[in-house]
């Protein structure tokens, strides 16, 4: 029985006679693991002429949906996938515009079309955004499969509807054809397709025999001879061979796997073994295994018994390890290599030897500012990494912070990270516990709000804090406050107090990142860190602390002491008198 798929494959890509060559395009077939439970895939962008930063744009939209869509979880169908990934970049294409020069003209904005094509099984599903275009040939007939996304003015000037980066939402075509051996399909941008003919492709085709990479170029070529002034770019996919119709009945088995059973040390597991229980929460149990195959260790994580029906629970879990594939960072937990099928729902992370932060910190009640400054650089990196993916962490604290034995800080437990663009997959968990906790979660979490960066921000202060003073800069007074006007009234308790070693200035960087009011904080984590090393002369220039800030003790001492001898001034005036 045949269970693979087989394809010719060939692509060209030429700037023609623009100077820049805004497309990108790019295939992926993976091994026998990835090609059952995702299928293989090929994608193409094209960039707009009137923006410098367009040809970024194609590269990360074509580079991000290859990699992640082949990290998402196994359940999701090609579809959900897809679509997930496909939000998720365009939020950050239009968050990288609306921060740069240009923010309010889209035209030269990071701005692309979109096409892609996923074969799965027997089925193929297209995505498609702008005006790129995808064919089928099939028994001699070449047929469009998409709709052009543009607007036409006139029968000389049009433009795109629909693009990735263009707007916040993004409106996605999704087209699902069964697939036949034999079937060509063809992935091409205007600059070829508007310069061609459908004769000229099959007369080329059939003249090239299976030298696809040589069909391409012959095609592009005859597009540029025919007049084309933009960009080109075409590939081309035959389907040789399909799996047989048990391929499907494989895969369905994959989606419908059951959740993993409560696991015992030195009991064997889908390929690992157990070796301990590393934590049990009431959402998860972990577990430290040994890979049996490569004799690697490993962190197997199981959802909770009692949350295997909630549905937003089981889908924050399954996109837990989604998120560790798709942002790669020395201070974030990796995801363990997926070689092999899964027979059960669990999740499997890179094992980190070391000791919480936590820990760490109960075991080092007073350490050193430099300490705190190295330890917050390494934590504000790993934040980093995940906002210029536009991911929130949400719940930022020491006991999900690891140290390795390197001394390298590492952020682990994805459960609670917010993903821009794509809340449907994530959806918010109503009724339940916000994300976080009371320690260390931002002000505004308390007002119902959701999440941000700055909220990120706030909760890296408040572990600084912590570990400068053992306690927190409100104490639990955020906890209890359920109004904006409550949480202005919070007094912050400064740390510059004589003798306790912390400069004005780095309490005041602290300060600024710990403000209620998350638009009065950092806007960005990098900058508060670099103040927490270099002095801000806007907090240089500003006045001592009162004493009753700095020394609270001496201030009351001072009072009583101007009392006692106002007292005995008038206790002497009455002895004159």
């Amino acid at each position: 029985m045949n269970t693979a798929v087989k394809l010719t494959v060939g692509s060209h890509t030429d700037k023609g006679r623009k100077p820049l060559n805004q497309d990108f395009h790019d295939l992926r077939i993976p091994d026998d693991t990835l090609l059952c439970t995702k299928g293989a895939a090929a994608a193409l962008a094209d960039g707009i002429s009137s923006s410098e930063v367009s040809q970024i744009a194609s590269q990360v939209a074509v580079v991000s949906f290859l990699e992640d869509y082949f990290s998402t979880p196994e359940t999701w169908s090609v579809g959900r996938a897809a679509r997930q990934v496909l939000k998720a970049t365009n939020s950050w294409l239009y968050a990288q515009t609306r921060r740069g020069p240009e923010r309010f003209d889209m035209d030269k904005g990071y701005v692309c079309t979109f096409s892609a094509l996923v074969l799965r099984g027997r089925s193929v599903h297209l995505f498609h955004i702008g005006d790129a275009r995808i064919y089928r040939l099939r028994d001699g007939v070449l047929e469009q499969q998409t709709e052009d996304h543009r607007l036409r003015i006139s029968q000389s000037e049009s433009y795109l509807s629909r693009a990735m980066g263009m707007d916040s939402q993004l409106i996605i075509d999704h087209a699902v054809l069964s697939a036949e051996a034999g079937d060509i399909f063809f992935l091409m941008t205007d600059g070829v397709y508007e310069h061609l003919l459908d004769g000229d492709i099959l007369q080329t085709l059939q003249a090239s025999g299976d030298d696809y990479d040589g069909a391409a170029e012959a095609l592009v070529n005859r597009a540029l001879e025919n007049g084309s002034g933009d960009n080109l770019t075409l590939m081309l996919l035959r389907i040789d061979a399909l799996p047989e119709q048990a391929i499907d009945e494989r895969y369905k088995e994959v989606i419908e796997k059951p959740f993993a059973p409560l696991l015992e040390p030195r009991s064997e597991f889908d390929g690992y073994r157990i070796v301990r229980t590393l934590s049990t929460t009431s959402r998860s149990h972990v577990y430290l295994a040994v890979d049996m195959q490569t004799d690697t260790p490993a962190v197997l994580k199981t959802l909770a018994t009692e949350l295997q029906h909630d549905r937003t629970q089981v889908e924050r879990f399954l996109t837990e390890e989604w998120i560790a594939r798709r942002v790669s960072n020395a201070h974030l937990l990796k995801a363990y290599p997926q070689q092999r099928l899964r027979a059960y729902l669990y999740t499997v992370t890179e094992y980190v030897e070391g000791q919480s932060l936590a820990q760490w910190m109960t075991d080092n009640p007073r350490p050193d500012l430099e300490t705190v400054r190295r330890y917050a650089e390494q934590i504000a990196r790993g934040l980093l990494a995940l906002h210029r993916r536009e991911m929130v962490h949400q719940d930022l604290r020491p006991e999900n912070i690891l140290i390795d034995a390197t001394g390298t800080l590492k952020i682990i437990d994805f459960g609670s990270v917010k993903i821009e663009g794509i809340q449907e997959t994530v959806p918010e968990r109503e009724g339940t516990q916000m994300p976080g906790t009371a320690h260390y979660s931002a002000p505004e979490y308390f007002l119902g709000d959701t999440g941000t960066p700055r909220s990120d921000l706030y909760s890296l202060a408040a572990i600084l804090y912590r570990m400068l003073s053992g306690s927190s800069p409100y104490g639990l007074k955020v906890a209890r406050t359920k109004q904006r006007s409550e949480q202005k009234k919070l007094k912050y308790v400064p740390l510059a107090t004589e003798g306790s070693g912390v400069p004005v200035w780095f309490d005041k960087a602290l300060r600024k990142a710990l403000d209620p009011d998350p638009e009065r904080r950092y806007e960005d984590v990098a900058e508060f860190v670099y103040d927490l090393r270099h002095p801000n002369r806007a907090f240089l220039n500003k006045s001592r602390p009162p004493l009753i800030e700095r020394d609270p003790v001496r201030f009351w001492q001072g009072v009583a002491l101007l009392l006692g001898f106002a007292l005995v001034m008038v206790a002497a005036q009455c002895l004159g008198g």
